[in-house]
């Protein structure tokens, strides 16, 4: 059953990202073009997602189980370090350079052309990539 509701969530998801319009990069870039041609509509669509959110994690916190079984995953420690600014900078590189971050980039495959797949297939490749720089950015800073 968990399966069944997962496929309708991501599906849901997807649906969301098509009609809000966030797989269509001249729309996410012109979010980003604060200094030029500006379209402020993905304000919207964050704040959309971001109060029902935000709804959802305060009535989750109520629960003692999930509504579906299991457990709740302990919530991760607070660190801003090296991995999280790394990941952020890459994220933000791409999303300004391509307009697509990884759900509207899988959620536009089926339609999108080549650009989207040259897209995707770059992100699988940083995916692949990440274990062999992980390493690099963990290790600890030399005092001089």
């Amino acid at each position: 059953m968990r399966h069944v509701f997962a496929f309708l969530a991501g599906g849901l998801f997807g649906a969301g990202l098509f009609v809000s319009g966030m797989t269509d990069t001249a729309k996410v870039q012109g979010w980003l073009d604060i200094f030029g041609d500006w379209d402020p509509t993905l304000a919207f669509v964050m704040g959309g997602a971001i109060i029902p959110m935000a709804i959802a994690w305060r009535l989750a916190g109520r629960r003692r189980t999930p509504v579906l079984g299991g457990t709740f995953p302990p919530p991760p420690p607070v660190r801003l370090d090296r991995r999280l600014a790394a990941g952020s900078v890459m994220f933000g590189m791409g999303w300004g350079l391509a307009g697509l971050c990884p759900g509207p980039a899988v959620a536009s495959l089926s339609y999108g052309g080549v650009g989207h797949w040259v897209f995707f297939a770059a992100m699988i490749a940083g995916m692949m990539v990440w274990p062999v720089l992980r390493g690099a950015l963990e290790r600890p800073v030399a005092a001089e």
